[in-house]
């Protein structure tokens, strides 16, 4: 009988570029589900016409996901005493991350955030920008001495990914290995 406890997480889209992060993110956490114990899902308004934008197809509308609108304090990760234990942004914009490292908790997304690292669970931020200015190092610097992991969507290519989502699941796999889900994926030097 496994023991293992099962992991109540979050992932947050919000408006950056990058929709195919999130995508391929929800499909190996879908993949990976008997490692959750629940998977909440919330969106800012301009992540949703960006996913349109990009991916050309609805947003997912799986039963086994718990969405939460972006303007609901009420909703379990808004509060300390919610169970998620992980919090994934991805994308993040750099309006969401200086929002986050100056502790402006103006939507759930933020608010969720500055939660996750009050409370000393584990906050990953994929940020989808290039090049950074002083401004967004300094907003990272801020949410990593606070205990946030940054981890940019930087794709790596020394799998040889043969299309598009393959090299997207570079960033994936890198991003499921900080939420410490156990997966099967290519692994240096094997």
């Amino acid at each position: 009988m496994d023991t293992t406890p099962k992991r109540n997480i979050t992932v947050a889209v919000s408006g950056a570029s990058g929709a195919i992060y999130a995508e391929r993110l929800l499909r190996k956490l879908k993949i990976l589900s008997n490692q959750l114990d629940q998977l909440s899902i919330i969106f800012s308004d301009n992540a949703k016409q960006i996913w349109k934008e990009e991916l050309g197809k609805p947003l997912p509308e799986e039963a086994d996901l718990k969405w939460y609108a972006n303007n609901d304090f009420y909703a379990p990760m808004a509060s300390g005493s919610g169970a998620v234990d992980t919090m994934i942004i991805v994308p993040a914009s750099m309006g969401m991350i200086g929002r986050i490292a100056n502790g402006v908790s103006d939507d759930l997304i933020s608010r969720a955030a500055d939660v996750i690292l009050k409370e000393r669970r584990k906050l990953i931020i994929v940020p989808r920008e290039a090049p950074y200015n002083l401004i967004h190092i300094r907003n990272m610097e801020t949410i990593t001495l606070s205990g946030g992991i940054i981890c940019p969507a930087s794709p790596s290519f020394y799998n040889k990914p043969g299309d598009l989502n393959e090299l997207a699941d570079t960033v994936i796999d890198r991003i499921i290995d900080l939420a410490g889900l156990e997966q099967n994926t290519f692994r240096w030097g094997e």
